[in-house]
């Protein structure tokens, strides 16, 4: 059963950065895919960024692919995402994800993102 947990959300300024990983266990190393959702009051939970299991392919949603960041470490069951430059728009709480093929199955508890104006 493959478990995740994410960390580093909290308050910050618009314009500050944050960086939020997410450590997983129980799966499988090759072919997975690490990835990052976001869902924020009243709406669906959207696609925010996500990451081959190598770490050499990586995709972003296009309203934060010139702020955010997404990375793994040399383990690669540590998936972060860097966020910098936060709008308010960006408060959310943001879901780490795991999956196989580009598929998504498994999902962290979440983490609170708060942008203040």
């Amino acid at each position: 059963q493959v478990q995740l947990v994410e960390s580093g959300g909290g308050l910050v300024q618009a314009g500050g950065s944050l960086r939020l990983p997410c450590a997983a266990s129980g799966g499988t190393f090759t072919n997975n895919n690490m990835g990052w959702f976001r869902q924020a009051p009243g709406k669906e939970r959207d696609f925010v960024a996500g990451i081959s299991w190598s770490g050499g392919r990586t995709w972003y949603s296009d309203s934060v692919k010139d702020r955010f960041t997404i990375g793994r470490d040399n383990a690669g069951f540590t998936v972060y995402l860097q966020m910098n430059s936060l709008k308010p728009e960006n408060t959310a709480v943001y879901y780490c994800a795991f999956g196989y093929y580009g598929k998504f199955d498994y999902w962290g508890q979440g983490t609170q993102v708060t942008v203040s104006s």
